[in-house]
């Protein structure tokens, strides 16, 4: 397995004021296939984010957010086949000493997909895509991804 997490944060010293949400990427393997896969990978992602009240209470919140899926997967090509996922709202009430967080509503996308090829490029770059879409950013926001050593 391969798993990569990114989070998505407005501030360049990660202020958890400026936080917009997070992503996992995981890819499975099995050389002798899983039969729920139908095929030898499985790619399982994970995206959360705050969203405002009037978003919150919109009844197609879920809908609208599995579309985006779909839609980033498809806008890159990223040919898949048993597709299944969850859309959970979730509220948070902070109390004690966690005041200085506001309570807030997150929306959570667990989604897992098999890929029809071994190139997995266009999968991460659609579960790019979405998280920055579930995040509330467009793809003006979407940054490059490098390696830890490279300069920037």
């Amino acid at each position: 397995a391969v798993a990569l997490q990114a989070e998505v944060n407005d501030s360049p010293s990660l202020d958890p004021d400026f936080y917009r949400g997070n992503a996992k990427f995981v890819v499975l393997y099995d050389p002798s296939g899983q039969p729920a896969w139908d095929g030898t990978f499985r790619i399982v992602t994970y995206v959360a984010a705050p969203v405002d009240q009037a978003m919150s209470a919109d009844p197609l919140l879920g809908e609208v957010s599995w579309a985006w899926l779909v839609e980033s997967l498809e806008d890159e090509g990223a040919h898949y086949s048993n597709l299944t996922g969850t859309v959970t709202r979730s509220y948070n009430e902070t109390f004690g000493g966690l005041q200085l967080s506001s309570s807030r509503t997150d929306v959570e996308i667990r989604a897992s997909w098999t890929p029809l090829t071994v190139f997995l490029t266009d999968h991460l770059q659609a579960w790019a895509a979405y998280a920055a879409a579930v995040c509330g950013l467009g793809p003006d926001g979407v940054a490059s991804i490098r390696p830890v050593n490279e300069e920037m």
